[in-house]
């Protein structure tokens, strides 16, 4: 039955996930250390800046909008990073399965699914850490918006795990994109953070709006549908990459049973 094959697909994706221990140092370690040395080394001193999620200008403490940025920096990786060596080491496995007969939907499904839940688990994760240091006025709506960047830069891994054919490139990448995405937002590096260009960023959408969770009232309804198409653009982008990777490798759909056979 198919709720069989997608609950062994989808089984099967979450222990990966669980298997890659050093994704699991990092979620154990690494976001509660930056967490902290973000709140407790950069300095509370006063920082005015535009943000136009609220078209107002805000006076925020550097140390609490350095631990947002911090918050989506750490699980951008993280996520994505999980994703992508997910989807890369077991291309090879995923291909025999579809070219087995195993149905793609559901590997694709489970893929989603465990996606979803590692996205939704270091979102709280990184949401309850920042409430230990200090309160952001929306707690909820910090969640949801590094969610939809966890989602964003999950797919990104799964794109990249179905592309490139090293690992050691797929992990460079994510880093830096999400290093020069999030850095170039922070108007505490960068003064000019509120410039039309940004708006382009992959995580433009949650950090205006995991700014406002923090340090405002208002719902920013439209910055959360940006992520969101962000996040549904790169998904389709990634899902149609894992159907690439896992067709059939001839046109009628079947394995060569003459592959690797010398010629006589």
């Amino acid at each position: 039955m198919w709720w069989t094959r997608f609950g062994t697909a989808t089984r099967m994706a979450l222990l990966e996930h669980l298997r890659n221990r050093l994704a699991m140092w990092l979620v154990a370690l690494y976001v509660p250390i930056w967490l902290t040395l973000a709140y407790t080394i950069v300095g509370n001193m006063p920082v005015r800046f535009y943000l136009r999620a609220t078209d107002q200008t805000v006076l925020a403490q550097g140390n609490e909008l350095t631990q947002i940025s911090g918050a989506l920096n750490a699980v951008t990786q993280i996520v994505g990073f999980m994703m992508f060596t997910v989807t890369f080491k077991s291309s090879t496995f995923d291909r025999r399965l579809a070219m087995a007969g195993y149905p793609r939907g559901h590997l694709l499904a489970a893929k989603v699914v465990a996606l979803v839940l590692v996205s939704a688990v270091l979102s709280c994760y990184a949401t309850a850490i920042t409430w230990c240091f200090w309160h952001p006025q929306q707690p909820l709506l910090l969640a949801v918006s590094v969610f939809t960047d966890a989602l964003t830069y999950g797919a990104l891994g799964v794109m990249l795990g179905a592309l490139l054919r090293g690992e050691l490139e797929g992990m460079f990448l994510i880093v830096m994109i999400s290093i020069i995405d999030i850095s170039l937002q922070n108007p505490i590096p960068n003064p000019a953070a509120d410039s039309d260009f940004l708006r382009v960023l992959p995580s433009y959408g949650a950090m205006q709006s995991a700014t406002t969770a923090g340090f405002s009232t208002v719902t920013p309804v439209a910055h959360l549908l940006l992520q969101l198409s962000w996040c549904a653009l790169l998904t389709c982008m990634g899902l149609l990459a894992f159907l690439r990777r896992t067709r059939d490798q001839n046109r009628g759909g079947r394995v060569s049973t003459t592959a690797g056979v010398p010629a006589t």
